[in-house]
């Protein structure tokens, strides 16, 4: 008995919309490997915006209080971060302001890595190439995201994420070694995020280009394809 294919039922247009808007704000955190292998393992979470935004204020306190000195002290903001941000993974992020998280995170990763570098009299130089680096990667991410080209999950386990960016250079200042430590990071990090976003990006036009060539073809009338083929048009 032959029988006729079930059809497979079109996705409701809201959850699409919501799984879009999760995809896109967990992109948009840049978690890197630690967080990854840990989401399953903080049970509920925290909610995400109190814990992003707790953990801001906690750097701007250190930060006022002058407690940020040169010493085993630097890797602490960086801790207090690891410690508030990375539970908020586990939850979808669909609150009406849990689109604060991202630039939440990136405001605070910044700030620890400006703060952290100002005190170990790391070179400024190197802080804005490395800042410039993270930020270029952000930006690549949340366009690439908008046009429905979603980076591969490698990239931002190879990037690292915030979490360990932030633990290598709070390690680095606490050793004494922040300018090694922060020079072979931006490096690596420039190095990474720039070959995959060009090839990607070279990628991608090469398949629109073909896709546009194929349109082309369909469109073109039988003389102008033997004409295109034998290089001579045909007598009138």
């Amino acid at each position: 008995m032959i029988t006729q294919p079930q059809a497979t039922p079109a996705p409701d247009p809201y959850e699409e919309r919501l799984r879009i808007q999760t995809a896109r704000l967990l992109a948009y955190r840049d978690d890197g490997p630690l967080v990854t292998a840990l989401r399953r393992a903080v049970g509920p979470g925290l909610p995400p915006v109190p814990a992003c935004l707790a953990a801001l204020l906690v750097v701007v306190a250190m930060a006022v209080a002058g407690t940020l000195d040169d010493g085993p002290v630097l890797i602490v903001p960086a801790l207090v971060m690891v410690a508030l941000v990375l539970p908020t993974a586990a939850r979808d992020h669909l609150g009406k302001l849990d689109w604060l998280v991202p630039p939440l995170i990136r405001a605070t990763e910044f700030l620890v890595v400006i703060l952290v570098g100002l005190a170990a009299d790391a070179p400024k130089w190197l802080l804005f190439v490395l800042l410039y680096v993270v930020g270029y990667h952000t930006y690549d991410t949340v366009y690439r995201t908008r046009q429905g080209i979603w980076p591969p999950d490698w990239v931002f386990r190879a990037g690292l994420g915030w979490e360990i960016r932030l633990l290598l250079l709070g390690a680095g200042a606490a050793l004494g070694v922040l300018t090694w430590v922060l020079a072979a990071l931006t490096l690596y990090l420039g190095v990474l995020f720039a070959i995959e976003s060009v090839t990607s990006w070279v990628r991608l036009d090469k398949a629109s280009a073909s896709k546009a060539q194929e349109s082309d073809d369909l469109e073109t009338s039988p003389e102008e394809a033997m004409e295109q083929a034998t290089g001579e048009a045909e007598p009138a």
